[in-house]
């Protein structure tokens, strides 16, 4: 049976899409922009910021799940700049120290919004 997750810690969906959709103990979370719920805007910054921001949405998701960050099995994330690889990765190593989850990493051409960066993630129990 297919759950909807919204977290009010979280940004608010910006389209036609939930926050996160759980099925059978496997949780998807859609790509988190660096918005901080308090103010509406992307935190001040620059990639590091940003990363953080949207790794905290991500938490924030997981926890009004039930979930934590050692259930996450694969993320992507979209970089607007590969050259913020390095500096994005310094940030995401806070959040996944041992038993890292697969991941993919991407430059794409632009981002919602003008963001740096985008993640997304799936976790599973």
């Amino acid at each position: 049976m297919k759950k909807i997750i919204n977290s009010p810690k979280a940004p608010k969906a910006i389209g036609p899409y939930s926050q996160a959709v759980e099925v059978n103990g496997t949780l998807y979370i859609s790509g988190q922009l660096p918005v901080d719920v308090n103010t509406g805007k992307f935190v001040e910054g620059g990639i590091k910021e940003q990363t953080e921001q949207a790794l905290k949405n991500i938490g924030y998701i997981l926890e009004e799940a039930g979930y934590s960050f050692e259930n996450v099995v694969k993320s992507t994330c979209l970089l607007s700049d590969i050259s913020d690889f390095a500096a994005m990765n310094e940030v995401y190593a806070r959040y996944y120290k041992t038993d890292c989850p697969a991941r993919a990493a991407f430059a794409v051409k632009s981002l919602p919004m003008g963001a740096l960066v985008e993640i997304e993630t799936i976790a599973a129990k």
